[in-house]
């Protein structure tokens, strides 16, 4: 069953965002990830997670009050049975903590789910909702990775520059060493050869081996 997204719908709503009745959205959006409801299906710039169980029902349930606070005892409800016997609290927290792993983001700098001390937990970035697929492009990626990309464009050339005139050296050094020797060999051994081959030569009339 589609979850009532009705205080999310009128937040986005005033924001200009694409939105559609909560009984027919099935599509939820944010950042670069992109979730189909009824097949319970998170993928991140169109390649799936594995995003499954509990880990997508604390997703699901934070989606529901976006910018609000999802109490502990909340999430407690959506996840267990009245009936069940577990450590609430530790079950809670792991939970959580495997969805920001797979969200790719941390307590210190949070982008989509930040701790409300001693209350809960609150989904923080903007969701989008839609009855119909959202067109396959990248979504905007978080302001550390955007950082991280453009560090590593930046030190790519420098790198390829680098490499360049590390082989036009190890070019040059051989070219300069082949000279050297062939410099050395000329110089020091040449004359001997010819020497030799002079006094090996046959005695004839006006030869200098005579």
């Amino acid at each position: 069953m589609t979850p009532n997204f009705s205080s999310t719908v009128d937040q986005a709503m005033d924001s200009g965002l694409r939105q559609d009745e909560p009984a027919t959205a099935r599509y939820v959006r944010f950042g670069p990830f992109c979730i189909d409801q009824h097949r319970q299906q998170v993928s991140r710039n169109g390649v799936r997670l594995r995003l499954q169980g509990k880990v997508y029902q604390v997703l699901i349930v934070l989606l529901q009050k976006q910018g609000e606070v999802v109490t502990r005892e909340e999430l407690k409800q959506a996840l267990w049975p009245a009936d069940t016997h577990v450590n609430y609290d530790a079950n809670v927290n792991t939970t959580v903590n495997k969805l920001r792993q797979a969200l790719g983001e941390s307590t210190e700098k949070p982008v989509y789910i930040e701790t409300i001390p001693r209350k809960g937990y609150s989904f923080i970035s903007t969701a989008e909702f839609s009855a119909a697929p959202f067109p396959a492009i990248a979504g905007k990626l978080p302001e550390s990775e955007l950082l991280d990309a453009a560090t590593a464009g930046a030190q790519a050339p420098r790198s390829n520059r680098w490499f360049t005139v590390i082989i036009v050296g190890l070019i040059l050094a051989g070219m300069l060493l082949g000279a050297g020797v062939a410099t050395y060999y000329i110089s020091h051994f040449a004359p001997q050869v010819r020497h030799s081959a002079l006094r090996k030569a046959p005695c004839t009339a006006g030869s200098e081996a005579c």
